[in-house]
């Protein structure tokens, strides 16, 4: 029987320490906050959509940083898997538009405490407001782990008289990564990891609300877009003159995609302006693609379709129609059946056309540039809300330090990195937590 310490209490940590414990290990959860699943408690709306119920495959699709290094935890504990043990541990599911899982109570709160109950009933040792504050690895095998009781306010040299070592032969990272700081994720595991000599990719918020340029966005505030598409496209003034021409001349073919500017071609979905831009489904799996691009200084556009299932001659011959019977009204009247009233104005502001202006007086160019703004909506991304409102973090312990079977780190025997502290990130719908589950579930087998 090993000595096991996981530390970090979130979807990764109870999941390694339940599984690690187990297959029969002596097994020790350290958790800074004064509850476990702090971060699972807030995901999917306070609901938890804890997995996504799809096939292998799709899951993989789904996965924006090293999908690759997920073939074997994830199919050794699959989302079939996860939902198995949480029915078996007493927490009936259910699944829901886009193979999304969720508890059948809707409530969060009912995954913590299955984990919880079987993490009991395998013997781990929960130790709550308890900080890790270094990892040591020894000559002859083994790590000592340095803790401080969270619950003493003594600093200093008193806090270290305070602090205890552990004894362990095994240690899991399990501390997440940066976003929602509130939750207890602000980066220890990369310190660990630094400490051990692994390699850490810079961190970015990802899956987030982005800021933009534009103004008009205040005008929309509150306003939600259902079935448009968004299509993102790096901006030319970053680009080298070889891509801007690429650009230009409009080319599309897979081996291009990349080099022409085309980050993102959406499927119909749904978009939300704020008070500070943009968010909703679309515009976060839109963050995933750009986050650390805008950390190195890149700029990106956002281009809305309004009328996706409409080309651009058939939204012309719409207007037309719609504007044969109303030569007297104003033009922004005689939109009402193709937009909504807050549409409106920002549209016809975008086209250049007052307003008031009577549809009789609109020139052809004039209306070709109003098609050309419903078709168009364009906004410039100047950054993001930052890891506050940030789902994940993209970024964290490079793969290639890591063995993918096992989690362990490739440089030092007993020491194991699970959950968002990897650098494997995923787009939402239950993806990210089911990596969670899987990496967990692979470091707690292994070790």
């Amino acid at each position: 029987m090993s000595n096991v310490i996981v530390i970090g209490g979130g979807a990764a940590g109870m999941m390694a320490a339940y599984t690690a414990a187990s297959n029969g290990h002596n097994v020790r959860l350290i958790e800074k906050n004064e509850k476990l699943g702090k971060k699972i408690y807030i995901t999917g709306k306070g609901r938890c959509n804890f997995t996504n119920a799809c096939d292998f495959d799709t899951f993989i699709n789904n996965i924006v940083s090293n999908p690759r290094f997920m073939y074997s935890s994830g199919r050794a504990f699959t989302s079939q898997d996860m939902v198995d043990f949480l029915e078996n541990a007493g927490c009936r599911t259910k699944i829901e538009r886009g193979n999304r899982a969720f508890p059948a109570s809707d409530h969060a709160s009912d995954v913590t405490k299955a984990l919880e109950r079987k993490m009991k009933e395998s013997g781990v040792r929960v130790d709550l407001n308890t900080e890790v504050k270094k990892i040591t690895s020894l000559p002859a095998g083994g790590f000592t782990v340095l803790v401080r009781d969270m619950n003493r306010r003594e600093s200093g040299k008193h806090a270290a008289a305070h602090g205890a070592e552990l004894h362990a032969d095994a240690v899991i990272v399990c501390t997440g990564g940066l976003s929602y700081p509130s939750t207890g994720s602000t980066g220890d595991g990369y310190r660990f990891a630094k400490d051990a000599g692994l390699d850490v990719r810079a961190c970015s918020p990802s899956l987030c609300p982005l800021t933009v340029a534009e103004t008009d966005y205040e005008e929309l505030q509150g306003v939600s877009l259902k079935n448009i598409t968004l299509t993102v496209r790096e901006c030319p003034d970053c680009m080298t003159a070889d891509e801007t021409a690429l650009v230009n001349e409009g080319k599309k073919s897979s081996r291009n995609r990349k080099k022409n500017g085309l980050i993102m071609e959406s499927e119909p979905g749904e978009l939300l302006f704020t008070h500070f831009g943009l968010s909703g489904p679309l515009i976060l799996s839109a963050s995933a693609l750009i986050t650390g691009g805008l950390t190195e200084g890149r700029h990106y556009e956002l281009i809305i379709d309004l009328k996706p299932g409409l080309t651009g001659e058939m939204l012309d011959e719409r207007i037309l129609r719609d504007f044969e019977g109303a030569q007297n009204q104003q033009v922004v009247n005689a939109l009402g059946k193709l937009l909504i009233s807050a549409l409106r104005p920002v549209i016809l502001k975008r086209a250049g056309i007052a307003p008031e202006t009577k549809v009789r007086d609109i020139t052809k160019e004039q209306r070709l540039k109003l098609v050309g703004a419903v078709k168009h909506l364009i906004f410039h991304v100047t950054g993001t809300r930052g890891y506050n409102e940030a789902v994940i973090t993209q970024g964290g312990v490079r793969v290639s330090e890591i063995d993918p079977k096992t989690m362990e780190a490739r440089n030092c025997p007993g020491l194991y990195f699970a959950g968002e502290v990897l650098d494997v990130d995923a787009y939402t719908g239950g993806f990210n937590l089911q990596i969670a589950w899987s990496t967990g579930h692979a470091a707690g087998t292994a070790v």
